[in-house]
């Protein structure tokens, strides 16, 4: 998410006002059945390296924060995620997807253009997931960039690490492990790379997000959910 998102030369009364905003892009809705937090996870999800600044980012030290303050607000009925992402940093967008599937109040994931990678597992993340039908959604193995010791215990790491990703993601959609670890290290699909890029009905039919919807079908499950809960 861009810190630094404004918006400038917005009137501030009259004709043509906007819903209030803040720096982060979240954007008000005053007139709602129910007040929700829209989050926008956009771009490279970035960890604990700063990545190059002509990249698009979202920033897990902005995220997390927010995700707190939703949490006890109790004037926040609910949350919508709104995904975008290439993936980027796991140990960041893992400790994201944690935040939001243990949040006690609904949330709602919407998957619009990709949710690649460890995109996947925010995704799923929510009580209930959605994904445009032009949406696509990349599955592979954990990589690692840099220099990497050719060892067994590398090996081994590579393994935990790809063991809990999948285990967030088979413990919070339909998906059995098997058909997962079945379309992670599947080939012939992705150029010079194994694993399988799913567009959005073919996401919900290996059942790995809920539904295929847009915008409206996502705010209707949010506010049929926040209902549920009163």
């Amino acid at each position: 998410m861009d810190s630094k998102t404004t918006m400038e030369n917005t009137p501030q009364n009259g004709e043509g006002m906007m819903p209030p905003q803040n720096d982060s892009g979240i954007t008000i809705s005053e007139n709602a059945p129910h007040k929700i937090h829209s989050l926008t996870i956009i771009g490279q999800i970035e960890g604990h390296m700063v990545l190059p600044p002509q990249n698009k980012t979202t920033k897990y030290e902005h995220v997390i924060p927010q995700l707190v303050s939703i949490e006890q607000d109790d004037t926040i009925k609910g949350l919508l995620v709104i995904l975008n992402t290439v993936g980027g940093d796991v140990e960041a967008g893992l400790a994201i997807a944690e935040m939001i599937s243990s949040m006690s109040k609904p949330t709602v994931s919407l998957v619009l253009g990709g949710g690649h990678s460890i995109g996947v597992p925010l995704a799923v993340a929510a009580k209930h997931s959605f994904i445009v039908p032009s949406a696509t959604m990349t599955i592979h193995p954990i990589r690692m960039s840099g220099v990497v010791i050719g060892t067994s215990q590398t090996y081994d790491y590579f393994n935990k690490v790809q063991e809990r990703v999948v285990d967030f993601i088979v413990r919070n959609s339909k998906i059995p492990a098997e058909d997962f670890n079945e379309l992670v290290h599947q080939t012939g699909i992705i150029a010079n790379d194994v694993g399988t890029i799913l567009f959005g009905e073919e996401a919900v039919k290996h059942g790995i997000i809920d539904d295929v919807g847009g915008i409206f079908s996502a705010l209707s499950k949010l506010y049929s959910l926040i209902e549920e809960q009163k």
